[in-house]
């Protein structure tokens, strides 16, 4: 039977960036199932203990730098540590990959476009034309779910897998559950691999 992975984000997180790839083709290469579910990590912070970037102490952002060169250097992905554009509001990219796959689409490679575009291209995530533009990149009519993304329902949508993720355990991105099994960030990805491979 073909396992599903629940596959929580934010489109901006830099350890979402650094196991994309890594997780892709480990479902691939597993017969799994990818969910792509991104949510307002404003929302799951303040409901469950984390800061905010900005909010956090220097030696945590001290920290955290260092950590993003260690895994750039382990990884061999050439991630910018400090961004153009960062911190940029996902919200348009994050409703759009909703409605992508509210359709039945697979966002998988959309998602894992928008993050490439904040930590390796320079790319502003916040911008319409440009989030747009990644969006046919990918495949798909960026001016029709640009439309879609701005509607009510599929607004609604996004601040419900936002409350589920709550609601299942979720604080931090990037987060993968199979069968009900949570796996915090992309530094546990061999602990995903095992799962599916169970």
């Amino acid at each position: 039977m073909t396992k599903s992975i629940d596959y929580y984000l934010t489109l901006i997180s830099p350890w979402a960036c650094l196991g994309h790839d890594r997780f892709v083709r480990m479902a691939r290469e597993n017969d799994a199932k990818i969910n792509v579910i991104p949510v307002n990590f404003g929302t799951v912070f303040g409901e469950t203990g984390g800061l905010p970037l900005a909010k956090r102490s220097p030696q945590r952002q001290s920290y955290r730098l260092m950590e993003l060169a260690r895994w750039r250097e382990e990884l061999g992905i050439p991630i910018n540590t400090h961004p153009k554009f960062f911190p940029a509001s996902e919200q348009t990219a994050a409703r759009i990959v909703t409605a992508v796959t509210r359709d039945g689409g697979d966002a998988t490679e959309l998602a894992g476009r928008f993050l490439k575009l904040v930590w390796l291209e320079e790319g502003n995530i916040a911008d319409e034309a440009t989030v747009i533009n990644i969006t046919n990149q990918a495949g798909f009519d960026g001016e029709r779910l640009f439309k879609e993304s701005e509607s009510p329902e599929i607004t609604a949508l996004y601040e419900n897998n936002t409350k589920k993720a709550i609601e299942r355990g979720v604080f931090g991105a990037p987060t993968y559950i199979i069968d009900n099994e949570l796996f915090w960030g992309q530094d546990r990805l061999h602990f995903v691999e095992k799962a599916l491979r169970k």
